[in-house]
């Protein structure tokens, strides 16, 4: 199954369908690793450049509004 969003794909063709930053190979789930872990956005774009702060903050709040969408739901 492929998923469109602005900022976060997944594509049975890149990581095996893992959600993804949109243009890049790296993982949704590696950024919320790093949340957890106390880490900050500025960090992990500096460890995965290719996810600039602008994209990494602007998943997040897509994620969020699908997470309240979800939610509303039930």
């Amino acid at each position: 199954m492929e998923s469109q969003s602005r900022y976060i794909v997944s594509d049975s063709e890149i990581m095996s369908g893992a959600p993804v930053f949109a243009g890049s190979r790296v993982p949704f789930a590696y950024l919320m690793e790093y949340l957890e872990r106390g880490s900050t956005v500025e960090h992990f774009s500096e460890d995965y450049p290719s996810v600039s702060v602008e994209l990494a903050t602007k998943a997040l709040e897509e994620a969020s509004i699908l997470v309240e969408e979800a939610h509303s739901a039930n």
